[in-house]
């Protein structure tokens, strides 16, 4: 990342120990994952009888250190190609990397702890991402862009990854190929980034860019900066969080949609005109619904392990979508001076009264809970969990607090 940009490391892989899966279509026509590897590789000369599969560089030093991935590459089942190609951008979400014109973004494994997970992508992840894409093209997709056109789920249709010859998963070797969905005219930004403060060229200090956003419309517009903002915000809930809910209520499927996760679409002045939800990890299939998710794709959930009870949905999409991002972002306009963050959350109440007819339990909660339950980032640390590991409703620390939205 100091550099911000690399060449992707590239092994090769016996096609015996190949493990994949692909819900890609190019013009209609069906597209393997091995194609789209072989394809994002530039020409990379490998032995017959393998597929190219590309690894961040630092995890390719790592890899080098596992017994399981020595012992393939001494049997010639595993090939290190090194580094080549292109240069890619780490994007946001770090490991997740980016290359300006190429038709795919890459999500690869990174032995790391960010947040409080060990970033390899599980193999329950790569089937989730498949399961979701083919999930939306049933025509859930089509009914849910009729109502809110400017947002949708950035697809994660195709990965590949490595059994040893025992036909166990070689962890670290693991590989979304994600949709790259944006031209080099979007100006699609990640909900953290935009309200992070950060040093600016020429500018002292430290502000955002949200910030600068909204100084930016109120000189252009003549109104001012607490007005801008509030109009900015009440932009972002109608394009970015009422099609969050309508999901959730039309097909009981409720995102992670916390600040990292979310991307707000800006149009050409600098206002919300739609948004982007990524990740193949955040996805709550409801209990209640799994006959009608059943009925529009058999044997959902089955691999992905993605239908959680009503209850813990409750709870943690409380927190994603209401405390992490929207009352994260209210606070961001008031911690940056933009907004009383008082005329904010009565903005979000009446927003929140006007929704509660999409059919999500969320509204109400928000809106009529004493107390809401928030996840603690720093004691799900401290605690050693690892919050991709074990059930869903105990791998990470949550605390009550007092909800700032009950009048």
């Amino acid at each position: 990342e100091l550099h911000g940009s690399f060449p992707l490391h590239w092994f090769a892989v016996d096609h015996a120990l190949l493990a994949s899966d692909s819900a890609w279509t190019e013009q209609g026509r069906p597209v393997t994952a091995e194609q789209l590897a072989t394809g994002l590789a530039e020409g990379l000369a490998h032995p017959t009888g393998t597929t190219p599969l590309p690894l961040h560089p630092w995890q390719a030093r790592e890899l080098l250190h596992r017994p399981d991935v020595q012992a393939l590459l001494g049997q010639g089942l595993l090939h290190d190609l090194g580094p080549h190609g292109s240069h890619w951008h780490p994007t946001s979400s770090v490991r997740t990397v980016h290359r300006p014109g190429a038709r795919a973004m890459l999500k690869l494994s990174l032995g790391l702890r960010i947040t409080n997970s060990r970033r390899e992508n599980l193999r329950k992840e790569l089937h989730r991402g498949v399961e979701v894409h083919r999930l939306l093209r049933t025509g859930l997709v089509d009914e849910w862009q009729a109502a809110h056109p400017g947002f949708d789920i950035v697809r994660d249709p195709a990965w590949l990854a490595v059994d040893a010859p025992d036909g166990t998963p070689v962890p670290g070797l693991d590989l979304m190929i994600r949709h790259n969905p944006f031209g080099p005219g979007d100006d699609a930004v990640c909900l953290a980034a935009l309200t992070s403060p950060r040093p600016w060229p020429g500018t002292p200090g430290m502000s955002s860019r949200l910030a600068d956003l909204v100084h930016r419309l109120s000189t252009r517009t003549g109104r001012p900066v607490a007005a801008v903002a509030a109009e900015w915000f009440l932009r972002y809930l109608d394009q970015v969080v009422r099609p969050v809910l309508w999901l959730d209520g039309h097909a009981g499927i409720a995102l992670e949609a916390h600040q990292q996760n979310t991307l707000v679409l800006l149009d050409a002045d600098g206002w919300p005109a739609g948004g982007r939800y990524r990740d193949n990890q955040g996805y709550y299939f409801r209990e209640s619904h799994r006959a009608e998710l059943e009925s529009r794709l058999p044997g959902i959930g089955a691999d992905s392990d993605t239908f959680v009870s009503d209850q813990v949905t409750d709870e943690r999409f409380a927190y994603y979508l209401g405390i992490n991002n929207v009352l994260g972002l209210i606070g961001a306009f008031g911690a940056q001076h933009l907004a009383d963050e008082r005329i904010l959350l009565a903005a979000f109440r009446s927003f929140l009264t006007s929704a509660t007819g999409l059919g999500s339990p969320l509204p109400h909660r928000l809106l009529e809970a004493a107390t809401l339950r928030s996840k603690a980032n720093l004691l799900t640390r401290l605690h050693g969990l690892d919050e991709l590991v074990g059930p869903v409703d105990t791998q990470s620390v949550y605390v009550t607090i007092t909800n700032p939205l009950r009048a």
